[in-house]
């Protein structure tokens, strides 16, 4: 079984940026396709971005285009995911997710227990 750790999280200000890491226990990410995720209270959880296991392909959401930047590591067996011009909304548990398609992402068999981003106005 493989076990997922997301780090980076915390509390900014609007417009400041933050660098989430996604970590795999036991192994590496290297062969897996990588997605975030993040669920807001009270709200469903909801797609970020994902790429493909050798970085070719990134798909982001609308929501989070021209601000957020995923990237892999694999000499570091981490997956990152860069946040820059933070806004409020943004606020949630951000979970990183491997091992599915880059186009079924939410069906990933690992799922990391998430990490806080908190954005203050």
């Amino acid at each position: 079984q493989v076990q997922l750790v997301e780090s980076g999280g915390g509390l900014v200000q609007a417009g400041d940026s933050l660098r989430l890491s996604c970590t795999a226990s036991g192994g590496s990410l290297s062969a897996d396709n990588v997605g975030w995720f993040r669920q807001a209270p009270g709200k469903e959880r909801e797609f970020v971005t994902a790429i493909t296991y050798n970085g070719a392909t990134t798909v982001y959401a609308d929501s989070v285009k021209g601000r957020f930047t995923i990237s892999k590591s694999n000499r570091k067996q981490t997956v990152y995911l860069q946040m820059n011009s933070l806004k409020p909304e943004d606020t949630a548990v951000y979970y990183c997710a491997a091992g599915a398609s880059i186009n079924s992402m939410a069906s990933a068999p690992y799922w990391g227990q998430g990490t806080q981003v908190t954005v203050s106005s």
